[in-house]
């Protein structure tokens, strides 16, 4: 059983990238990825939210936003360091800010990649 789930927009090219590094990351498998584009998939939240920004569960916490993937970084050995520091609030607080200016430039970055 994986120790962190992520969801994802598998219709998005730069997400699709970035799951596909993780996945190869993850070599222990501690990782389960939900792909929220599948229309197949049962979603534990309304699916335009979890298509809106990148969620995670670690344990029995939903988490989102850069939350979410200090979550999986946790869950990559070599990634570790990274998602541990993210529980510091400065850094925890200044990655959710990157993320935000991020989401807000997603849409031309996906048509770039597209």
């Amino acid at each position: 059983m994986p120790q962190v789930t992520v969801w994802y927009d598998g219709g998005c090219p730069l997400c699709s990238r970035e799951i596909a590094l993780m996945r190869r990351l993850d070599r222990a498998g501690r990782i389960g990825f939900v792909d929220v584009a599948d229309p197949a998939v049962t979603c534990p939240l309304d699916r335009a939210d979890l298509l809106a920004r990148f969620h995670a569960r670690e344990g029995d916490m939903m988490l989102s936003g850069a939350a979410a993937f200090a979550a999986m970084w946790r869950a990559i050995p070599v990634l570790r360091p990274l998602g541990l520091a993210a529980r510091w609030p400065l850094c925890g607080w200044l990655l959710e800010r990157g993320y935000r200016w991020f989401l807000r430039r997603r849409p031309v970055l996906q048509r770039w990649l597209g």
